[in-house]
């Protein structure tokens, strides 16, 4: 028999099963809703439902490279002795192997359905709020880290003028050692260029407002407070941005210093294409 896409939706909608089991219910029950409730109560499925309005404050973090593609994910649940859990940690896994094999470039009906699947199995409430996949190209080279527990997660895709330089033992070192470095110091851009201007606006307006209720600073000349006023943005870039920050393994350098002293000692050029970085609850 025919089964409308508006029944299945309304049967999503009363058990928080998955889609396609829904479908696959109201097969069974030949398009009766009550009964097609009922079996998916029988097989753990509409479970979900219940547990769907608990807040989902814990997790963890997950990242694959793999195929071409590195992906980053927020897996959240509602404890902590959850999220250690070995059927919760192999959920964060299949789904991160999901994506990568779909191409998924948000939550499908088929992600959906292993977490609604694993809240069954889990019997707690489990949401997939983010997740972002990066496509690595052949010259192209990307590392990965989750610090700690899985409260942090972090991807970092680099690009050369050489694609050998990636075979390197020097690259390769310094490559992780900047996924360190955005776990340790969360940038917020990658360069001064790629910083958003509502957000220079923001920073703008308020080193101005410091400054005018300083009496020294006030009194000066526009073109001296001009300069002092850039002087401020310049330093607060420095202190955000990947590339101008001093570099995790030597503070007396910018990770785009030792980058380029890096790749010259490996014979070609490097720079870094793109980062992610996931803080466990940064979606809310």
């Amino acid at each position: 028999m025919e089964i409308k896409p508006i029944d299945v939706k309304n049967l999503r909608e009363k058990t928080g099963a998955g889609m396609g089991d829904c479908k696959k219910a109201l097969i069974e029950a030949e398009g009766n809703i009550e009964q097609a409730i009922k079996i998916l109560k029988e097989k753990g499925l509409a479970a979900a439902a219940k547990r769907s309005a608990r807040a989902t404050k814990e997790g963890k973090i997950f990242t694959k490279i793999k195929g071409g593609k590195a992906v980053i994910l927020e897996l959240n649940c509602e404890t902590d002795f959850v999220s250690r859990n070995e059927k919760f940690v192999a959920l964060g896994d299949k789904l991160t192997d999901e994506i990568i094999a779909t191409g998924a470039t948000a939550v499908t009906d088929g992600l959906s359905t292993l977490v609604t699947e694993a809240i069954g199995v889990i019997k707690e409430n489990m949401t997939l709020p983010r997740f972002k996949v990066l496509d690595i190209a052949d010259d192209e080279y990307a590392v990965e880290y989750v610090h700690g527990v899985g409260n942090i997660g972090v991807l970092v895709k680099f690009k050369a003028d050489n694609k050998a330089l990636f075979a390197n033992d020097a690259v390769k070192t310094f490559a992780f050692d900047c996924a360190l470095h955005v776990a340790a110091f969360a940038p917020v851009a990658l360069s001064p260029d790629k910083i958003s201007e509502s957000y220079i606006k923001e920073q703008t307006e308020i080193f101005q407002a410091q400054m005018d209720q300083d009496p020294k600073v006030a009194a000066k000349p526009d073109q001296v407070k001009a300069g002092i006023l850039k002087g401020k943005l310049n330093k607060h870039f420095a202190e955000i941005c990947f590339l101008d920050q001093a570099f995790v393994k030597d503070d007396k350098k910018k990770v785009s210093q030792v980058m380029a002293e890096v790749a010259k000692a490996a014979g070609g050029k490097l720079e870094v294409a793109e980062y992610v970085y996931y803080k466990l609850g940064d979606n809310a």
